[in-house]
């Protein structure tokens, strides 16, 4: 039986881990959680899984969850980013799941990797911001990372087996989000609840945003040339709007393997939480005489310029991408908030790039210091 810990169990990844626990009750044993701010399904959570250690990311959420377990029979509870380290460290663990949102997973992951944990990645932010210093621990510490993002499971499933000197190219697949097809000048008044209606994934509000304006394709660009030791220049995006075909990657002898499913994250969750083996029944699988096509086409990166700026931070490297991520994150926040127009997240990461003077992203530190000087920055550009 495997003992798993989840960072981020109340997000949509978390959930979905929870009801593969909760399907395989034989396999898995959950003995950590660690959550945001929504403690009532975190409480609901404990009742059922019984979890060793859990931590909340605030003083208010520990407050109301030490009064809701009062009386009962509760796990060690810890608060703050130090809390969910912890966590992420719990000694009985096999595997980590980090699956929270945004940069707030770096220090959990790197307390994972540090403790020697396979790690089940489904927070694309560690790498994109500090993809150097996290590989580097992982080298150190002996752990693994299990790529949980539907892509780079699909590359890590087709690649198996073969070396790196054989692959042309890696191929990522987008489904373009809800505005493919549509101009930019279509998309200046587009509200949140437009860009919330993903046509294929149910995801989390940032994560869809990001894939409206195809930034989070520019992300995982960033988390495949970390994650496989792949060069830029070797990794390529196609739109797919069936979202059937997940990735795929080219041989050096014209073979293309690519790997298929239904549009549902409890696959790539389950294979990496179960690897080396699989699980019977993770999801529904595919009907292939009802898919009526499967179609593929460049990115329009003049109506959707993310997908640019996340590969020129990635070509130009040092603490580049970590401040195109904050810059990002400032500007999708402030979208779902109605301060900002959708046309306005790339204006603004681009212009938080282009007076960033970069440094070699060394440490964390160095790190942290330039992603807090880009929220900064970002705020300003929220009113110029």
């Amino acid at each position: 039986m495997k003992k798993i810990v989840i960072l981020g169990s109340t997000g949509s990844i978390g959930r979905s881990a929870l009801q593969i626990a909760e399907a395989f009750p034989d396999q898995y044993k959950i003995v950590g959680l660690s959550a945001g701010r929504n403690v009532d399904l975190l409480c609901a959570q404990i009742e059922q899984f019984r979890p060793k250690v859990v931590a909340v990311s605030d003083t208010a959420g520990y407050a109301v969850l030490k009064a809701a377990r009062r009386g009962k029979k509760s796990p060690r509870i810890l608060v703050g980013s130090d809390g969910i380290c912890e966590v992420a460290a719990e000694s009985s663990a096999d595997i980590v799941l980090s699956a929270i949102v945004g940069s707030a997973g770096l220090m959990p992951t790197l307390s994972a990797v540090r403790a020697g944990k396979a790690v089940a990645l489904a927070n694309k932010e560690a790498l994109v911001i500090a993809g150097d210093v996290v590989m580097a621990e992982v080298r150190k510490y002996g752990g693994a990372l299990l790529p949980v993002d539907s892509e780079h499971s699909a590359l890590f499933q087709c690649m198996h087996g073969w070396t790196r000197d054989g692959i042309r190219r890696l191929i990522l697949t987008a489904s373009g989000g809800p505005f493919r097809g549509r101009k930019r000048s279509a998309l200046r008044d587009v509200t949140a609840k437009d860009a919330l209606r993903h046509p294929n994934w149910t995801m989390g509000k940032k994560i869809t945003i990001d894939s409206a304006t195809l930034m989070n394709k520019g992300l995982e660009v960033i988390e495949a040339c970390h994650l496989f030791g792949m060069p830029l220049e070797r990794i390529s995006v196609l739109i797919h709007p069936q979202s059937i075909v997940h990735s795929i990657v080219e041989y050096v002898d014209g073979s293309y393997l690519a790997q298929m499913s239904r549009p549902d994250m409890r696959g790539p969750i389950a294979l990496a939480l179960s690897y080396p083996e699989r699980l019977p029944g993770a999801v529904e699988p595919l009907r292939l005489e009802q898919l009526a096509s499967l179609s593929f086409e460049q990115p329009d990166t003049k109506t959707f310029p993310c997908l640019d700026l996340a590969y020129q931070s990635m070509a130009t490297g040092g603490t580049l991408p970590a401040v195109m991520n904050a810059a990002n994150e400032i500007a999708v926040h402030a979208f779902l908030e109605g301060r900002i127009r959708f046309t306005d997240i790339p204006r603004i990461i681009s212009r938080v790039m282009s007076v960033h003077a970069v440094l070699p992203a060394s440490t964390i530190g160095v790190v942290m210091e330039s992603d807090r000087w880009a929220r900064f920055r970002a705020q300003e550009e929220l009113t110029a």
